[in-house]
């Protein structure tokens, strides 16, 4: 069985959201038991991630060493029709992902017990962003 959905997320601007509780709804509504989760993220200046969902501090360490790797207003990209932050997003989303799959059994998303889902938005100004979520079982 495939069953398909979209969301829309809307960030607040340069930081995690996190949709695990979206996926496990969705999830819910295939009435899919056991097979994957798949997650496809339909922009290039954000990404999806699995990360540890407890201590906040891991998610602003991993926003400030993106910050040092690829730093807004980068002299050395020619790319910025979107202002200083555009450029780097873009980056910052290939470093990162735009999909990703989450095993479940007995109508559950299999995550570990540290793990929930985010939606990491790059830019700073807030978007609607949009997911397709596949479920195969």
């Amino acid at each position: 069985m495939v069953f398909q959905h979209r969301i829309t997320i809307r960030t607040a601007g340069r930081g995690f959201t996190d949709i695990t509780g979206e996926l496990a709804r969705v999830l819910g509504e295939s009435a899919a038991r056991s097979g994957l989760c798949q997650v496809f993220l339909r922009h290039t200046s954000a990404s999806l991630c699995l990360c540890e969902n407890v201590d906040p501090d891991v998610r602003r360490d991993l926003e400030h060493w993106f910050a040092r790797a690829v730093p807004d207003g980068d002299p050395g990209f020619v790319h910025g029709v979107e202002g200083p932050d555009d450029m780097p997003a873009h980056v910052r989303s290939i470093l990162s992902g735009s999909e990703l799959s989450v095993p479940f059994a007995n109508g559950r998303l299999l995550l570990g017990t540290w793990q929930g889902v985010y939606l990491w938005e790059h830019r700073h100004a807030p978007h609607r962003r949009e997911l397709v979520v596949t479920v195969l079982s």
